[in-house]
């Protein structure tokens, strides 16, 4: 069986989101896969998405002062700035980061290790809702 759906995540602010229960709530049908795969793919330039910790808060503000010094805000080489300060640096990380990410599904479930969760990377200062593709594939 192939699935295909377009998620909307409400906008966030920028920083590291857990937003596996978002994208769980929005997909009944991954229920009725007892094995497979979830292909997540984020539809933007300035935002990402990937798998990190879940349990402990800190470790999604130590990405976001990482990823901040990483890709400063500002660079004096930097010629794409017509949108803001946060545009280009926006781009560079989500290139870092990625726009997809592929989960194995088993028993109805996204088979996760006991810590990781979904994260949704908003690197832009007035972020806008984000639209997620999602492809299941499975029996």
């Amino acid at each position: 069986m192939w699935f295909q759906k377009r998620i909307q995540l409400s906008a966030k602010k920028r920083g590291f989101h857990l937003i596996d229960k978002e994208l769980l709530q929005q997909l009944p049908e991954l229920k009725t896969l007892e094995v497979g795969l979830a292909h997540f793919f984020i539809q933007h330039t300035s935002a990402s998405i990937t798998l990190n910790e879940n349990a402990d808060p800190t470790v999604r503000g130590d990405f976001e002062r990482h990823f901040n010094v990483i890709v400063p805000e500002n660079a004096p080489y930097y010629q794409h700035t017509y949108e803001g300060p946060d545009d280009m640096p926006a781009h560079l990380k989500s290139t870092l980061i990625g726009a997809e990410l592929t989960i194995p599904i088993s028993h109805g479930r996204l088979n996760m290790g006991t810590w990781q969760g979904i994260y949704l990377c908003e690197h832009r200062d007035d972020a806008f809702d984000r639209t997620i593709i999602v492809t299941l594939n499975g029996e």
